[in-house]
């Protein structure tokens, strides 16, 4: 997963893409594969939640999200957690800068 996370005026403004295939399951079925997507992506800094997030299959490969939050100061460690439909969990992190 490739994340930036710029801290300005108090305010954390974050871009990531998570790198996956997002098979639905028209494509699986097509393929004669299992569907398989991210279903839930979660975003800690200091142990604290500042995303939450249920997806669908209906998000393109390699999705790209921003989302913002308060709370954090520049040089604290961000945290983002994916797990996919076949239960594969993707960690990575970024200092905010």
């Amino acid at each position: 997963m490739e994340i930036k996370a710029k801290l300005k005026d108090g305010i954390v403004v974050v871009k990531a893409m998570a790198k996956h295939p997002m098979l639905t399951y028209d494509t699986a079925k097509k393929q004669g594969v299992e569907a398989n997507f991210i279903t839930h992506i979660t975003g800690t800094v200091n142990n604290k939640v500042v995303l939450d997030m249920s997806t669908s299959q209906f998000l393109s490969k390699n999705p790209i999200f921003k989302f913002s939050f308060k709370g954090a100061a520049a040089g604290d460690t961000l945290v983002l957690t994916w797990v996919d439909l076949k239960g594969e969990t993707v960690t990575s992190d970024t200092v905010i800068k």
